[in-house]
């Protein structure tokens, strides 16, 4: 009779606070127990505040195709890793360590190695794992992975409400204010070149204003929120006051967003270079694309 999946993990508390977070190794046992894996696998799952749910595949496949090179030369001394492992459970937690899995060693119950070469596997695999650590403590964006300003503004708002459960919405490091100032400032730049280019005159208004750019051009005029992100750029965070504004301006509004800047953390202070501009004019923000974060409630409470 066939058994779900059973694992058990080897992690830094650090760099992977629970079993949906971060990356760590694993040992993944098949619902028929006829295999076990040694895994460098990865959190599969997401706390929704309330559940716990499966992440996206491609978001997976995503973290995957990220890790794998940065393991590659170390990895290549082993010609018996597995890109592919097959656990056979019907539930979603073994389809998701299936999607997961970056590298794996696989035994066979009935041809087990000895301990000497089950305890030289997993200081292989640690080493692997130490050299994915690392990365990801330098890296500003890992593909498929919450934005860190998203990431952010939700662990803020969980702070904020005394949430004594708060769970992390991801592995990473979060910003500091001159690394977002960094990243501000290059987005505000591509954004001013981009209409430069297409003879509009560009005031930054961001100081005193609840957008950034303010174009002019004979008669036209385009008010203009810039949003920088070492993401893709699919999610951005906006404020009421930034969503009202915008609101009452369109149509003669814009939203820029200049995603996949490389932050270089080296230096000091840190830099931001490169990202891709994708502009929206008009901008309408219609409510099915907002997600709100947090609520002000009227609790009926006076003093």
């Amino acid at each position: 009779m066939k058994t779900e999946v059973t694992w058990t993990r080897l992690y830094a508390q650090s760099c992977s606070a629970s079993a949906t977070t971060g990356w760590y190794i694993v040992y993944l046992f098949s619902a028929s127990g006829e295999q076990v894996y040694l895994s460098l696998n990865q959190g599969t799952t997401q706390w929704t505040g309330g559940d716990f749910k499966p992440r996206k595949s491609a978001d997976l496949q995503s973290r995957v195709d990220w890790a794998r090179p940065v393991i590659s030369h170390q990895a290549g001394k082993r010609p018996d890793l597995l890109t592919n492992i097959h656990l056979d459970g019907r539930a979603s937690l073994g389809k998701g360590y299936e999607q997961g899995n970056v590298i794996a060693i696989e035994y066979q119950r009935h041809a087990l190695p000895g301990p000497d070469v089950l305890r030289e596997d997993l200081r292989f695999m640690a080493t692997l794992l130490g050299q994915l650590y690392k990365a990801a403590d330098t890296t500003p964006y890992i593909p498929g992975d919450v934005p860190v300003e998203i990431r952010e503004t939700t662990e803020s708002a969980a702070t904020t409400a005394n949430r004594r459960s708060a769970r992390r919405a991801g592995q990473g490091f979060l910003l500091t204010a001159a690394e977002r100032s960094a990243i501000e400032k290059r987005s505000v730049l591509l954004a001013t070149e981009h209409f430069e280019a297409q003879g509009w005159s560009v005031k930054d208004v961001g100081a005193t204003k609840s957008y950034d750019l303010f174009l002019s051009r004979g008669d036209e005029r385009l008010h203009v929120e810039v949003k920088g992100t070492t993401s893709e750029g699919t999610q951005v965070i906006l404020t009421r006051a930034e969503v009202e504004r915008q609101r009452e301006l369109a149509p003669h509004n814009a939203l820029v967003v200049v995603h996949s800047i490389q932050l270089d953390r080296t230096t000091q202070p840190p830099t931001a270079s490169g990202g891709t501009l994708h502009c929206t004019s008009p901008w309408v923000i219609e409510d099915d694309s907002l997600t709100a974060i947090s609520y002000i409630h009227q609790t009926g409470v006076w003093g």
